[in-house]
């Protein structure tokens, strides 16, 4: 086995490990009424690393980031911009569900900075292990915790900033935001976010073939 291989198996089991911990964490009151902990998947080593704000209903029922409304969305720009999300790395900045009750249905809320910053070291674990060349940070809560401040996004979106690591970080709005949205404004809204996340392509474009270490499920 390489070094490279070693260094491939080693990233690949310590994310297992964490995405178990995860699941039993209680350093702020949502791990207690989540269903589960929802970690990053995608390849170790991955170039590019999408960061998003918090599982929703769906990830939180199934335990995979990206697979509700605003994930099909990010699909579909992921497939216009020619990407592949095979070849991303993609997790939250809160690894469990925040929401409250409307009758049977559970309505999204937007995380405390007590709860992000709680999260905060799972996140900073995944960079180190996965060590992607840059970053994007989708909405908010994202921003803040890759940048370590607060982050203005729509005036700060669509460049690229760099963290206390000196990495590369893309701000621009989360996909649940233009579902929010005005509808008559949706389509330009669109095209605007599409812009923002096409800065990241030269980036992707340059990512090497998968590789059979990836983090696509609990082991």
């Amino acid at each position: 086995m390489s070094a490279r291989e070693r260094d491939l198996k080693y990233a690949t089991t310590k994310l297992r490990e964490m995405s178990r911990a995860t699941d039993a964490c209680r350093e702020c009151p949502l791990g207690a009424l989540a269903t589960q902990s929802v970690f990053g998947e995608g390849p170790v080593h991955a170039r590019l690393m999408v960061v998003g704000e918090q599982p929703g209903d769906k990830e939180d029922l199934e335990g995979r980031p990206f697979i509700g409304p605003a994930g099909r969305m990010f699909d579909r720009a992921v497939a216009e911009l020619g990407w592949s999300r095979d070849r991303l790395y993609l997790t939250n900045a809160v690894k469990h569900f925040k929401y409250e009750l409307r009758g049977k249905r559970r309505i999204h809320k937007t995380p405390a900075q007590r709860e992000a910053d709680a999260c905060l070291h799972w996140l900073e674990s995944e960079i180190a292990l996965v060590r992607p060349v840059a970053l994007v940070a989708l909405g908010g809560v994202a921003a803040r915790s890759l940048l370590g401040r607060r982050v203005a996004v729509m005036s700060e979106r669509g460049r690229w900033h760099e963290d206390e690591a000196g990495r590369r970080v893309l701000v621009t709005l989360h996909p649940s935001a233009l579902l929010r949205g005005d509808p008559a404004q949706r389509d330009e809204a669109w095209q605007q976010w599409l812009e923002d996340l096409a800065l990241a392509s030269a980036i992707f474009k340059k990512a090497a073939p998968r590789t059979k270490h990836s983090l696509m499920e609990r082991a």
